[in-house]
């Protein structure tokens, strides 16, 4: 956005520029429901999402350990069918092997018969022992198998079940997520299509033609063209008198041939610029555009003169107060400020005349450039708007107004509207109040300009205080005046 406020900005015043501020804030109402998007995605869609997800993840997690559990309990059991496989088959051998032993024994004539029977026993026990290995080993792989066609056939696929169930909700609710992203897209819809809408209305609004003769009036100069180079006949010696476009005499009549250095200077258009003191006048400035910056100061010095006044008669009004209240406050505090202010309004009026004494001048330069008669300008130029009818006169001469009330009204004076003195019988419509207040307070209203009121009274806020500590309020009753800003609380609408 601009730096400066618009008033103070002569950028402000092409339409290329007002439709530009008029896109940006265009641009600034489309970032909005863009904000107002991602707000709805980020509250409804992204955070339902990633509290939904996280409840995903616990139940893919819970899944995944139910099917670990059943997957180790199966290892469990080919574990123990390994173990009752490899114990039948070393019991198997060691039958075998026992067997073998007895027999050898039994066909041995050395062998005693303790020892052949002492084998046969051996080969019995162990013969038993396989024959129970082998009823362990089938046992074991019996229950093997049942738990494998169990894992593979009932607790696997609902394992599964529940995964395909959790992944085709997360689907629904992410199909979901989607949907809320359309609708909050083509609830801002309607409203990017006014901005967008409004956009090509500030580009249709560029006028060019128009930006050309506003520029004009911004840098226009009011120099007069200049006239044609006159012929100087350095042939006869004579005496000449110079001209503004002459080559130049000197002023004993003897005839001086000027080189390019000494020439008059020119206002050549496509030149640099050189470097000018800036003259508080601005009389280093064209004629147009030193009338404008003399119009410019001169009605910043009248609004800063009136507010001078208003800040006098504030203080005027407190010292009133506080000299028939002196709980209030003490009358002689008030004087340096009474005095500051009466210096600051005594060097605004000066500085006003001197300005309007400079704008009159800088009027009457480019009126004659114009090529307009001399009798339409001899009367000075009006005042600026922003000052009251007649302020040259009212607010130069201050104090001096019942002096000045005896002499014969100037040619002047008698250009101004003849009703101004009836203007102070006609009553304003009443304003509208800014806010309302509570007195805190009691108040004896008993000086001009003031009015009573008592403690937790609700009044109506007509004026904030200026500075001065006082508040213009209004009471129900009827009836409007000032009081001490201490003795409020205001609220604002």
């Amino acid at each position: 956005m601009p730096k400066r406020p618009g008033k103070d900005d002569p950028e402000s015043k092409f339409s290329q520029q007002q439709s530009f501020v008029q896109i940006l804030q265009e641009v600034n109402d489309f970032a909005g429901q863009r904000e107002l998007v991602a707000e709805n995605l980020s509250v409804h869609v992204c955070l339902e999402l990633a509290k939904y997800s996280q409840e995903m993840k616990q139940e893919r997690k819970m899944h995944f350990q139910e099917g670990r559990r059943a997957q180790q309990q199966l290892e469990s059991g080919f574990k123990q069918l390994e173990n009752s496989k490899r114990k039948f088959e070393r019991d198997c051998r060691e039958a075998e092997k026992a067997a073998q032993t007895a027999e050898r024994l039994d066909q041995d004539i050395n062998a005693t018969k303790a020892d052949v029977e002492k084998a046969k026993q051996q080969a019995h026990l162990r013969s038993h022992m396989a024959e129970e290995s082998k009823n362990e080993y089938a046992a074991q792989l019996q229950r093997f198998n049942r738990d494998q066609a169990h894992f593979y056939f009932s607790q696997m696929p609902q394992i599964f079940n529940k995964l395909q169930d959790m992944d085709e909700r997360r689907a629904t609710h992410l199909g979901a997520g989607y949907r809320l992203l359309s609708e909050a897209e083509l609830q801002v819809v309607p409203i990017i299509a006014k901005c967008l809408e409004g956009m090509k209305v500030a580009a249709d609004a560029v006028d060019a033609k128009n930006d050309s003769q506003v520029l004009i009036e911004l840098h226009k100069s009011g120099f007069a063209r200049p006239g044609d180079v006159e012929f100087e006949d350095f042939s006869q010696p004579m005496n000449r008198v110079p001209s503004d476009s002459s080559l130049g005499t000197p002023s004993d009549g003897r005839p001086e041939l000027r080189g390019p250095g000494r020439s008059r200077a020119k206002r050549w258009p496509f030149s640099k610029k050189n470097k000018t003191v800036v003259t508080e006048d601005f009389s280093h400035l064209p004629p147009e555009q030193q009338r404008k910056r003399l119009q410019q100061q001169l009605e910043e010095r009248n609004r800063e003169l009136q507010k001078e006044i208003d800040q006098r008669e504030a203080l005027k009004k407190m010292k009133d107060v506080y000299e028939k209240t002196p709980q209030m406050g003490d009358p002689a505090s008030l004087e340096p400020r009474i005095t500051e202010t009466l210096n600051n309004i005594e060097r605004l009026k000066l500085e006003v005349q001197k300005y309007e004494a400079w704008l009159a001048e800088a009027e009457s330069r480019v009126l004659s450039n114009r090529g307009d008669t001399l009798g339409r300008h001899t009367r000075p130029p009006d005042p600026p708007a922003s000052a009251p009818p007649d302020s040259s006169s009212n607010s130069n001469n201050g104090s001096q107004d019942k002096e000045s009330s005896e002499e014969p009204p100037s040619e002047e004076g008698q250009d101004a509207p003849i009703y101004t003195e009836f203007d102070e019988d006609f009553e304003e419509e009443p304003a509208s109040p800014i806010g309302h207040c509570v007195a805190i307070y009691h108040f004896e209203g008993s000086s001009e300009g003031t009015i009573s009121m008592a403690e937790g009274e609700d009044l109506s806020l007509m004026e904030e205080d200026k500075g001065d500590g006082w508040t213009r309020v209004r009471r129900k009753q009827g009836g409007e005046g000032y009081v001490p800003t201490s003795y409020l609380r205001v609220t604002l609408k």
